[in-house]
């Protein structure tokens, strides 16, 4: 298995500026990613990947932002918490109730 390398938010800016800059000396944005990729020892598909979530999260391009995108993941994990909970009040009501029918029957 391959280990992914981590990057710091710091050298994505840098290559992120860097590709912003070296754009227009070159006839394509890849054509730039390609060149400015070994220099910061990543994989040109990544710093592109940097570039187009840069410009997103700019609105230079359209698309789900980075705040946009977290928000979602929370709200997410929070409707799966919320329904976690309510399938537990479910089945203790259901619980209790069969006891309560349990101990008239008894009476």
């Amino acid at each position: 298995m391959s280990k992914t390398k981590q990057y710091s938010p710091e050298v994505k800016e840098r290559a992120v500026r860097l590709v912003q800059e070296a754009r227009k000396d070159y006839p394509s944005l890849w054509a730039a990613v390609e060149s400015i990729a070994p220099k910061i020892g990543c994989a040109g598909a990544t710093l592109h990947e940097w570039v187009k979530r840069h410009e997103i999260d700019n609105g230079l391009r359209d698309g789900m932002t980075t705040a946009e995108r977290e928000r979602i993941k929370a709200l997410e994990r929070e409707v799966k918490e919320l329904r976690q909970a309510n399938e537990i009040l479910r089945l203790a009501s259901a619980f209790f109730a069969q006891a309560e029918l349990d101990r008239l029957k008894k009476q």
